[in-house]
């Protein structure tokens, strides 16, 4: 008979052996190589004097390999263990590019896209002088776009099988909550026309006017605009419609 398996003990090697093997590593690009030297000394030394920055360590390297969850986690860890950390904004940084980097085309689900925005908008509004805070904005007004395209998509979707409220709930998304993204101005105009299809004429003029009133040179517009007349009316904003807020001053 065989006797129980003895589980080959890891041996242990010092701190600063291990974080030095990381930076080495790191400086020759070998990315994933450094990741198990520094779980390594986390996981052998969880209170040396090298723990904090191994765990920053990990979550650029994670980060540069593409290993996008992984950074996430260890970004999470980090901020639970720093939160005062001075390195805070940059793993913020590292955490929303991250997922960033997962966002594809609008067909997929977009959970990402609004994870990307609000890790930024965290690190733009606690830390707005940081190095990192414009690159974020930036990227967070991509990741809004991306929204605002998922919700067109399926408003679109919507208005070609005669869905008209459903159409216009989702394109009533974008007009009101995403009203810096590319996709605003067609927004406007297909509110006009589904609610044109439904016969809510009031909706559909105000609609217009407002795309009218923000976008006054908008290809759009010229065409909400013919779009009504083929009804015999103009465009009119109607006080009483909650489309009206969204007239620019």
């Amino acid at each position: 008979m065989f006797g129980p398996t003895k589980i080959k003990e890891e041996p242990i090697i010092p701190p600063e052996t291990l974080y030095q093997q990381a930076l080495d590593d790191m400086d020759g690009q070998r990315y994933a190589t450094a990741i198990k030297s520094l779980e390594k000394l986390s996981r052998q030394h969880p209170y040396s004097e090298y723990n904090e920055k191994a765990k920053l360590m990990e979550v650029y390297a994670n980060y540069r390999i593409g290993r996008f969850d992984e950074a996430i986690l260890a970004a999470d860890r980090y901020l639970a263990l720093y939160p005062s950390s001075k390195e805070v904004p940059y793993v913020l940084y590292l955490k929303g590019t991250s997922y960033f980097g997962q966002i594809r085309d609008i067909t997929r689900d977009q959970q990402i896209s609004q994870n990307a925005i609000d890790t930024y908008r965290l690190l733009i509004s606690n830390y707005p002088d940081s190095q990192y805070a414009k690159d974020a904005g930036e990227k967070m007004v991509i990741s809004v776009d991306q929204l605002a395209g998922k919700e067109m998509s399926v408003g679109r979707f919507y208005l070609g099988n005669g869905q008209y409220a459903a159409a216009i709930n989702r394109f009533r998304v974008v007009a009101e909550q995403f009203q810096t993204s590319t996709h605003i101005e067609e927004a406007l105009y297909r509110l006009t026309e589904a609610n044109l299809a439904l016969g809510l004429l009031e909706e559909a003029r105000t609609a217009a006017a407002i795309l009218g009133h923000n976008y006054p040179n908008s290809s759009w517009y010229k065409e909400a605009f013919e779009l009504l007349q083929k009804q015999g009316l103009s465009p009119q904003i109607n006080q009483g419609s909650e489309l009206a807020q969204l007239k620019k001053t």
